[in-house]
């Protein structure tokens, strides 16, 4: 049968649950082909619940027993039906105020494919609770909100799965009465948690150990496990997990509460990581790492993702959710602290580019489209689907806005006092802001909006200098256009927020000498800075600076302050005076971004064609800040001369009522690298030649950035006529692409030769699957090169590669690095007019729904925009669309994506 449309969640009936859970213990033993889950709930009324009945959530159980303070339940006080276990009073009577609940189910893990409870990977048995996987290990009240303290047992093989870990502590272990063969280790967890931090690895893994000593003077044992014959790649995650530690402790006072923190990798995940309690498991691609192995961008990843999934440890586990509906309580918040991490380790101003540009390509298309949401909705149909850009990325930004409108100090005694409010309690985003508001002496009932709107603000400014005064006046304007969200509310009959938002917008004032005005506001009696945070709060807003020498340049948004679009009419002339002289780094980048889609959109008009639409100004711009390469931060240079991406220009062009053309946005950024790539030959060649390495792979900073500049030398030297290209970038990209020891050289190479229409680029692309086949992740790489390629073919090409056994539709890793790739990354070929590349996702949906419904939702998001191209298109995406809600029995986190993008 068809999938019906799915039911929807509203968070205005959220009710408290009817049963608490005090205590949790398990006995999950394993065996050939199945387990068998024995489960003992200490179970009491809650006094603010309503009801009698208790009720819990089981997936994919097969019930074998279930006991009331140790009396078998007759048949006539149990159901099982739709998904859950229903406990009744004797004699139709209440149930007791407090009793032990046991139960003894069986479960599959081996043919457990969607990868969400206990299923099985190659190294052993692996498990993923969140959002709502642990109903499919055992019936559980499973919400956020019924926090319990967990004790578990597991059994197996000794010889197959020789470790067995779990939440917390372990307390005991041995081997098995009834067989000698088999062993059993128990774990207690003393903190009380949520069934989604629940975790579970039996298996057979190689550990690489240390220790830290925390600020306090307690040992903690820290463990890293991989696939067995990886455990030479591992060695940066654990240092990346010591720093973090460190980190947390002195930025923020918190240390870590166990006795033992373990990290375990496997290769089939749909996520990145998963903060379990004292057990994190991590996607394989997130742990591993050397030199010749894993990119510059890897090694900053496991950084980044090892971080955050620690400091989940108190922003998440300590501190949780009180429901779905707060997702971003936990993960705008730790993404945040994951943000400032990268930035004190790395470079701040590069790291918080990189930020930017992700929430242009990756959020603001979601606020724009089908599934448009705020950081926290107040619906939804499949709790997986709001694992998005806008909770994570636009939920960092919410909390980074607070930071910046109360300052440093304020936010960290915010969250002292936020810990000291709720630890071990699972609360809501009300209570995180109103510990900011509390600390800071701040009213952020305004700010509250940004909670309950959707969409992406716009920021209009208008700015004057007068002569004769002395004064610069700035006005400031909002507005917040309706999403599909507002229509999904008011087909429910639900109320929406309006208002203007209240958020912070950092200002600047540069001078023509370069230098920075100092900020003095008409009232006030002396300056204040050369950056000033301005709180808007009204739709419309007036600033005068008074004592402003000359006419000066407005740096708005310093540090991009606000996530928001916005709306300044400046001359080319001023945003270069901009790249030229913003002592904000970021809005130097910014200038520079805004110059070259502004001269990147002209060219679109044009149909992309030639370059005669590419000002000289621009290529001078561009030249200036190659040449300062050398001596200012490679890093920050190679980010200046990356263009816009395909998918901000399309965003921009249907800001601006405009039908996308995918074609012609392609066609004139490639022809704007070629123009830079002739007229600035000499100099790519020179800083290339420069940059040479003269020292061993380190993924320092400071040899991160100058790889960063030299490869993108080198991607704009590739850029040549064909006699230019076979005698002098050739050879270099050949060698480069086959040389050892540094992986981020060498992809930089690959990618490019997949986008050079020559034979060495398949005898490159040969060599290197036929080196590096047998390192997954290697070859991963070696998928998304290719499925981003620009060339004709690439959707042959990859369906194609979706029969290489270096492909299985089973993990994600796979998926993601090919189909993913292709879809997200390669706009040009997947919404190719002929349709091809739509079909290629709709056949690939369809297939991996009945497999991995989380992943081919994540998949299916792919078509969130397709309203915005033309006719053609739309008739092709549509039929892709229709293809995928026609498919009998469709997973439910598909059909609420597919839905939503029909209406």
């Amino acid at each position: 049968m068809r999938t019906e449309t799915p039911n929807t969640i509203y968070l205005k009936d959220y009710t408290p649950p009817t049963w608490l859970v005090d205590t949790v213990d398990l006995h999950v033993a394993i065996h050939q082909g199945h387990a068998e889950v024995r489960a003992r709930l200490a179970c009491r009324r809650n006094p603010q619940g309503a009801g009698g009945t208790l009720v819990l959530n089981g997936e994919a159980l097969a019930l074998q027993a279930v006991s009331l303070d140790g009396d078998a339940l007759a048949p006539a006080r149990y159901t099982v039906a739709d998904d859950t276990l229903s406990i009744m009073g004797e004699d139709a009577g209440p149930l007791p105020d407090a009793f032990l609940l046991e139960t003894v189910v069986r479960i599959e893990p081996d043919s457990n494919t969607q990868l969400s409870g206990l299923y099985r990977s190659k190294d052993g048995y692996f498990s993923q609770c969140e959002a709502q996987g642990f109903r499919r290990i055992t019936f559980f009240p499973d919400r956020p909100d019924v926090m319990a303290r967990f004790t578990c047992t597991i059994e197996a093989e000794r010889e197959r799965f020789p470790q067995l870990l779990s939440n917390g502590n372990r307390v005991a272990s041995g081997t098995c009465e009834h067989d000698a063969s088999r062993h059993w280790a128990r774990w207690e967890d003393p903190f009380p948690k949520p069934a989604y931090l629940f975790a579970l690895v039996a298996a057979s893994l190689d550990m690489l150990e240390d220790e830290f000593v925390t600020r306090s003077g307690r040992t903690v044992r820290l463990a890293v496990y991989v696939e067995p014959g990886k455990l030479d790649q591992c060695g940066h995650a654990m240092a990346a997990l010591k720093k973090a530690m460190r980190w947390d402790e002195e930025r923020f006072g918190l240390e870590m509460d166990l006795d033992h923190y373990m990290i375990a990798a496997v290769s089939d995940f749909n996520m990145g990581a998963m903060e379990n309690k004292g057990l994190n498991i991590f996607n394989t691609k997130y742990v591993l790492a050397r030199p010749d192995t894993a990119t510059d961008g890897d090694y900053q990843a496991i950084d980044r993702v090892v971080a955050h999934e620690y400091f989940h440890n108190w922003t998440g586990n300590r501190v949780t959710c009180r429901d779905w509906f707060q997702l971003s309580l936990k993960e705008g918040l730790t993404v945040f602290r994951d943000q400032e991490f990268g930035a004190d380790t790395h470079s701040r101003a590069v790291t918080r580019i990189q930020e930017v540009r992700a929430l242009r390509v990756g959020q603001f298309p979601e606020d724009a489209g089908p599934m448009a949401h705020p950081v926290r909705p107040a619906s939804y149909a499949e709790i997986n689907n709001f694992y998005t850009a806008t909770v994570y990325n636009k939920g960092a930004e919410v909390v980074r806005m607070i930071h910046t409108l109360i300052g440093r100090e304020a936010f960290r005694q915010g969250m002292d006092l936020y810990f000291q409010r709720h630890d071990g309690q699972a609360v809501t985003c009300e209570d995180f802001v109103a510990a900011m508001q509390d600390a800071a002496g701040v009213d952020l009932t305004q700010f509250r909006r940004w909670y309950a709107r959707a969409g992406t603000p716009r920021l209009k400014a208008e700015g004057a200098w007068d002569a004769a005064s002395r004064r610069y006046t700035l006005t400031l304007t909002q507005s917040l256009a309706a999403t599909a969200y507002e229509q999904r509310l008011a087909d429910a009959g639900m109320p929406i927020v309006e208002g203007p938002l209240h958020f912070p917008v950092a200002l600047g004032l540069v001078l023509p000498d370069g230098t920075d005005a100092p900020l003095r506001l008409a009232g006030e009696t002396a300056p204040q800075g050369t950056t000033r945070v301005l709180s808007l709060t009204a739709a419309t807003q007036t600033f005068v600076f008074e004592d402003i020498p000359a006419a000066p340049v407005a740096s708005l948004l310093r540090d991009f302050s606000a996530p928001v679009q916005l709306d300044f009419e400046q001359t080319d002339a001023e945003l270069a005076h901009l790249m030229a002289h913003d002592t904000d780094a970021f809005n130097r980048w910014e200038a520079g971004q805004r110059l070259a889609t502004r001269v990147l959109l002209a060219g679109i008009a044009a149909g992309g064609e030639g370059d005669a639409w590419i000002p000289a100004d621009f290529v001078a711009a561009c030249g200036r800040v190659l040449d300062a390469g050398l001596t200012d931060a490679p890093a920050l240079t190679a980010e200046a001369l990356v263009l816009p991406a395909e998918q901000v220009l399309a965003e921009a062009m249907a800001g601006r009522g405009e039908i996308i053309d995918p074609e012609a946005i392609h066609r004139a950024r490639v022809n704007l690298r070629r123009h830079l790539a002739t007229q600035l030959r000499e100099r790519f060649e020179a800083v290339w030649t420069a940059l040479a390495p003269s020292e061993p792979y380190a993924p320092d900073g400071a040899q991160v950035g100058r790889r960063a500049l030299r490869n993108l030398c080198l991607g704009y030297l590739a850029e040549s006529d064909d006699a230019t290209l076979r005698a002098a970038v050739l050879p270099r990209l050949l060698a480069q692409s086959g040389q050892r020891g540094n992986m981020t050289d060498v992809i930089a190479a690959l990618a490019t030769l997949a986008n050079l229409d020559l034979p060495e680029r398949e005898t490159a692309l040969a060599a290197f699957h036929a080196h590096w086949q047998g390192e997954a992740l290697v070859v991963d790489k070696w998928l998304q090169v290719q499925a981003t390629s620009r060339l004709p073919g690439t959707v042959a090409r990859v369906r194609e590669l979706m029969q290489h056994p270096a492909f299985d539709l089973k993990n994600p890793n796979k998926v993601y690095a090919l189909v993913r790739s292709f879809c997200a990354a390669n706009p040009r070929h997947f919404h190719a007019a002929d349709g091809s590349g739509y079909a290629l996702a709709a056949d690939v949906i369809i297939e991996l729904q009945a497999i991995n419904p989380q992943v081919a939702s994540r998949l299916a998001r792919s078509f969130d925009r397709w309203r915005q191209f033309d006719a053609v298109r739309q008739g092709h995406a549509r039929a892709a669309l229709d293809r995928i809600r026609a498919c009998e029995n469709l997973a439910k986190d598909v059909a609420e994506v597919v839905g939503n993008a029909l209406k």
